[in-house]
């Protein structure tokens, strides 16, 4: 609901920092509740898709890379324009499993260890744009590792299938 909020402005209209208000390749910009926007050395936001029936990585196609690369383009010439960081120095990725159920697109500083920007978790927007350019249904397909908290209901099916 918190995503749905700022997607219909009913919450956080004040933080959004840049909006393609297209309905299937546009998305809101917010810095993530994790910055405080004091510093940049630890800048981090979000985009939030206006498609809600985009859950996750596995929901791509090739039908969603004018959607993609809005996301990326618009995204960093945001970030440049507000901040003064420039694209290059940023990381731009989407979670494989995902905290919540709403495609969705972290903007951090390069120099940022953010919680869950390591290989394990972490897919590069670029990189995402790339495989779907090339199959269309590349992560329909693609075996995808993930990290579990041994506290997450998903470990506990894994362990409950014996497959931990």
């Amino acid at each position: 609901q918190w995503v749905y909020n700022i997607l219909e402005k009913k919450a956080e209209a004040d933080r959004i920092v840049h909006e393609n208000p297209d309905p299937s390749n546009g998305f809101v910009l917010v810095p993530d509740l994790k910055w405080n926007q004091n510093q940049l050395d630890d800048l981090y936001l979000i985009a939030l898709v206006h498609r809600r029936e985009i859950k996750s990585l596995r929901d791509l196609t090739a039908e969603h890379l004018p959607l993609l690369r809005n996301v990326l383009q618009e995204g960093k010439e945001a970030i440049a324009k507000r901040f003064g960081v420039p694209g290059s120095q940023l990381r731009i990725y989407l979670h494989y499993q995902p905290s919540y159920q709403h495609l969705h697109v972290h903007f951090t500083a390069l120099g940022y260890d953010a919680p869950g920007s390591s290989v394990e978790r972490a897919h590069l927007l670029a990189d995402v744009i790339d495989n779907l350019a090339t199959d269309s249904s590349y992560y329909q397909k693609r075996a995808l590792t993930f990290p579990l908290r041994a506290d997450e209901p998903l470990f506990k099916k894994f362990q409950e299938a014996g497959k931990v």
